[in-house]
């Protein structure tokens, strides 16, 4: 993990190991992680990603030690994470803010977030029909255009959504562009709406945040941090607002473990 030295600094951050005195508490934190990107690597479609050997369990360790105090926070729908991370089940913020769970074996409820318009989703979607390799993603509050195995045709979906967009100027959508990817969802809602929710609910409400993200999906969580005296990390580039950055996804996990190891050697008299 690279810790940043200050705000100011524009040169490359020093390495140096997470201080302990991030967590004093693992009792009162709340740890909020994203999915792709920051708990597993990137694969070429987004149903090619796995959950490597030990994350499970030490997901469900850090949801014991931390009382529930635990969630995902994905652009992915609820089910989709449970299938994935199957057969756990963890709390959750879903489809940008739009959906979430709050404990491990709750129902999930919406957040007030309207569905897309049907007509509107129809002509975004076919948008994929653009070049073969362009993988179309419905994660029913928002619509995923995936172009990991079409690079060439970055420009030509950006451009086919402006001229949707322009033609209903009125329609209350948001373009998330992320890694080889352009989401479109309802502009009424967010992945900071969603976290900001979940934290007025028990087990999280006054609990300190923590959050590592790695897209610019992520970024709307990273800015309500300090709202929250919270802390933000990022993975794979120095974002803005963090207090420091992960290089890449397996860096996460073996913190995540460290962070249960410390807690134990803390915990010995």
């Amino acid at each position: 993990m690279q810790e940043d030295i200050s705000p100011d600094d524009e040169g490359s951050p020093e390495a140096v190991p997470v201080p302990r005195s991030l967590l004093p508490h693992l009792e009162q934190s709340a740890i909020l992680l994203d999915i792709d990107g920051t708990l597993l690597d990137l694969a070429p479609t987004p149903r090619e990603v796995w959950v490597p050997p030990g994350l499970a369990e030490t997901l469900n360790r850090l949801l014991e030690r931390t009382s529930g105090a635990l969630a995902l926070v994905s652009g992915r729908s609820l089910n989709d994470i449970d299938l994935i991370f199957a057969p756990e089940q963890f709390p959750a913020v879903g489809g940008h803010g739009a959906e979430m769970r709050v404990t491990a074996d709750s129902e999930a409820v919406a957040t007030h977030a309207p569905p897309m318009d049907k007509e509107l989703k129809r002509r975004l979607a076919a948008i994929a029909r653009l070049s073969p390799g362009i993988l179309l993603e419905d994660k029913g509050y928002s619509l995923a255009l995936h172009y990991r195995l079409a690079p060439q045709a970055e420009q030509a979906i950006y451009e086919a959504v402006s001229l949707i967009r322009a033609d209903l100027p009125n329609a209350p959508i948001e373009v998330l562009p992320g890694k080889c990817v352009c989401e479109i969802k309802h502009s009424g809602f967010t992945k900071a709406s969603g976290v900001r929710e979940l934290m007025t609910h028990g087990p999280f409400k006054g609990r300190r945040p923590l959050f590592i993200g790695d897209d610019v999906t992520d970024e709307s969580v990273f800015a309500i941090m300090p709202d929250l005296d919270g802390l933000a990390f990022s993975v794979g580039r120095r974002a803005k607002g963090v207090a420091g950055h992960f290089d890449e996804p397996g860096d996460v996990r073996q913190w995540l473990a460290r962070l249960l190891d410390d807690e134990k050697a803390a915990s010995r008299p």
